[in-house]
C-alpha cells in the first residue's frame, strides 16, 4: 500500500536544509489537508498559524529551548485552541453549513441547539481541554500529508506556550498554542533519517475484542 511505505518513509525530522522551501502549491496542499481534518461536530475550534518570519522564528527558537527545526525548515506551523468558545462560534458555524450546503438556516436549529448544549455543558477549562484535543486531529492530518507528498515535517511540544503565545499575539486573539510543527526538507546531515523505524509488534498494539 503506498501510504504506508511513505508513511514509512517519514520520521520526526531532527534536521532541515534550510536552502529548500515548500513551494505555494505544496504549502496550500498541506494546508488543505489540515483544513479537512475531523473536528467534533465539524466545528474547528482552532487556528493554525503559519509563521516564516525570521524575526519571530528566532524568537520561537529561543522559546523552544533552542530547537534549530524553528528556524531551520520552510514552515513553521502552531496549532492554537480557541480558549473562549461559546455559542457565537456555533451561529458562526451553523451560518457557514447553510452556506455551503445550500441548507436553510432554519433547517438547522435543532442541531445547532445540540452544539449550543454541549457547548453550554462544559467550563472554560473544560472548553480548552476539548478544543486541544481538535488541535492534535489536526496535526495527525498535516503530518499524513505531508509524508504523501514527501515533505518532511516534525511535531513538537517541546515549547513554552505562555512565550509563544506573547510572541505571537495570540492572547489577544483569544487563542493559546497547543502543539506544532515544523515543515520543509530533511537535511543530508540528519542521521535520524537512517534509524530503523520501532514500533510495537502490532499485536502488542491491537486489541481485538
Amino acid at each position: 500500500m503506498e501510504l504506508l511505505s511513505k508513511l514509512t518513509w517519514r520520521y520526526a525530522t531532527k534536521k532541515f536544509d534550510a536552502s529548500k522551501k515548500l513551494n505555494p502549491e505544496q504549502l496550500q496542499s498541506v494546508l488543505e489537508a489540515v483544513n479537512l481534518a475531523p473536528t467534533s461536530y465539524g466545528l474547528q475550534p482552532f487556528k493554525a498559524i503559519v509563521i516564516e518570519n525570521k524575526t519571530l522564528r528566532k524568537k520561537l527558537k529561543d522559546a523552544a529551548f533552542g530547537q534549530e527545526q524553528v528556524t531551520d525548515a520552510s514552515q513553521v506551523i502552531v496549532f492554537a485552541a480557541i480558549n473562549n468558545l461559546s455559542e457565537s462560534h456555533v451561529d458562526t458555524f451553523v451560518r457557514r453549513i447553510s452556506e455551503v450546503t445550500q441548507t436553510p438556516p432554519e433547517a438547522l436549529n435543532e442541531y445547532g441547539g445540540m452544539m449550543k448544549n454541549k457547548v453550554g455543558s462544559m467550563d472554560q477549562e473544560g472548553l480548552f481541554s476539548w478544543a486541544s484535543k481538535q488541535c492534535y486531529i489536526a496535526l495527525g492530518f498535516l503530518l499524513t500529508g505531508c509524508a504523501s507528498l514527501k515533505i518532511d515535517a516534525c511535531p513538537m511540544e517541546g515549547f513554552d506556550p505562555a512565550q509563544f503565545d506573547e510572541i505571537l499575539g495570540l492572547k489577544e486573539k483569544n487563542l493559546n498554542s497547543v502543539v506544532m510543527a515544523t515543515i520543509g526538507f530533511r537535511s543530508e546531515e540528519d542521521n535520524y533519517q537512517h534509524h530503523p523505524k520501532v514500533r510495537k509488534k502490532l499485536d502488542d498494539l491491537i486489541v481485538r475484542v
